[in-house]
């Protein structure tokens, strides 16, 4: 359960949200004004804020500089009848997770709503997890397979060189993990390390958010913005999924590296960078370059070092060690130290094939556990994620199997779903990331 500040000067719209946000059992303020939304900030700890942009006695965004300056951790996303690529490059800028247009669509302010809180909580655990690691040296890469310690040794190697690296691999596999494992060995280890997702942001947005802007650059460009480039100054600056680049940035970024100069949205002068980048994607990016969809030239200056990260499938003497790794900060995460997983789980996991690697590995560990009462996970306790969970890689499918149809497959996952949340269709719907009466439809309950 979160507490949740509602700021609207429109009373239907504050009680249809509260009313909603309630539903799912969080607990909600609400305010009418700026005045009211500080005075309640000031008195009370919020985990988010949501905040109309224009309100009758000031502007949404007062409140979010207000929680930016007073350091406050607490999350916000901004609607408005007035949306914009200005308005939202504004509201980021100062801290705001995300915005909406309004009229709000329900299901798709409570996905934000999921998005914002699930990021609040990792936040808190990267925090307590510096925390641990303050002080000893660099968190090593997991590497018990061959292809992994191949990569660890590479790492080592060329800690000493400062050349642009392109990590390739599927979803999942742990990018932003070697990522930053290649910076924390680098001579750039004192400074910033900074990561982005090409693929989550908008052209224009993407485009601020990487060069900066100088004030005036556009309407709601009410101050000058660094961007991430000026904020990895002397660091390395990480370009999650570069494949999804527009054409017209891939020109920006190459005369970055090439020049080593950025030159903000609306700006007339350039500001000299020194800045390595570690770029990654799961794109084939010569494939890319042959459709006329990525620049040749871009991709030679970030493929000076290729590295390729295979699949979780194809590294199982990975996942073991990777099990351990990901209980033990459950542990330290629920407050529950006696967590483990017995010989016949662990033996089902390393035979899956984690179509969704690394990351859904991690995902199904904390809902099975989540969902058990017990300190130890068994093989009957293991919640795979997918629609269609693959066979272990010793079994073949037979030959002739009956193959369901992918309504069948769904609505299959979905009473399962309900059934590991005893019956509770709200919980059931909010696990799943759509709403009650949409989970009710596909019951066949409506």
């Amino acid at each position: 359960m979160a507490t949740i500040l509602i700021v609207d000067d429109e009373y239907a719209v504050r009680t249809t949200l509260g009313l909603m946000l309630k539903a799912r059992s969080h607990q909600v303020i609400e305010a009418g004004s700026v005045a009211e939304a500080k005075a309640i900030i000031d008195r009370h700890r919020m985990d988010l804020v949501i905040t109309d942009l224009r309100l009758g006695d000031g502007n949404g965004l007062e409140i979010i500089e207000s929680l930016r300056e007073r350091g406050d951790e607490t999350q916000s996303i901004v609607m408005t009848a007035f949306g914009s690529i200005e308005n939202a490059v504004e509201a980021m800028r100062l801290g705001a997770y995300d915005y909406l247009t309004k009229p709000v669509n329900p299901d798709e302010l409570l996905m934000r709503v999921v998005k914002v809180l699930e990021r609040k909580l990792l936040g808190e655990e990267v925090s307590r997890l510096r925390a641990q690691l303050d002080g000893r040296p660099d968190s090593p890469l997991i590497a018990e397979s061959a292809a992994m310690r191949g990569i660890s040794e590479l790492v080592q190697r060329i800690r000493s060189q400062d050349v642009p690296v392109l990590i390739t691999g599927e979803t999942g596999v742990g990018k932003e993990v070697l990522a930053r494992a290649i910076h924390q060995t680098s001579l750039r280890v004192s400074a910033p390390f900074v990561a982005v997702n090409c693929a989550t942001l908008p052209e224009d947005l993407l485009d601020s958010e990487l060069f900066g802007h100088v004030k005036g650059a556009f309407t709601g460009a009410v101050a000058q913005h660094e961007g991430l480039f000026g904020q990895a100054d002397h660091g390395t600056l990480f370009l999650d999924e570069v494949g999804d680049v527009s054409p017209r940035l891939q020109a920006k970024l190459l005369r970055v590296l090439q020049e080593g100069e950025v030159r903000p949205v609306g700006g007339t002068g350039s500001t000299r960078v020194d800045v390595r980048v570690i770029a990654a994607t799961n794109r084939d990016l010569a494939g890319l370059v042959h459709s006329g969809a990525f620049r040749a030239d871009l991709l030679f200056r970030l493929n000076v070092l290729p590295l390729t990260i295979p699949p979780l499938r194809e590294r199982r003497d990975d996942i073991t060690p990777l099990i351990d790794h990901f209980i033990e900060l459950l542990r330290h995460k629920t407050d529950r130290p006696g967590l483990t997983v017995d010989t016949q789980a662990r033996r089902k996991l390393v035979a899956y094939d984690w179509p969704g690697n690394v990351r859904q590995l991690r995902n199904v560990l904390e809902r099975s556990f989540a969902l058990s009462d017990r300190e130890t996970l068994d093989a009957e306790a293991i919640l795979f994620d997918n629609l269609s969970p693959s066979p272990p890689a010793h079994e073949a499918v037979p030959t002739g199997t009956a193959l369901k149809s992918l309504s069948e497959v769904e609505l299959d996952h979905i009473r399962r779903v309900v059934a590991a949340c005893d019956g509770n269709q709200m919980a059931a719907a909010k696990r799943l990331g759509i709403s009650r009466s949409t989970l009710r439809r596909k019951l066949g309950l409506d």
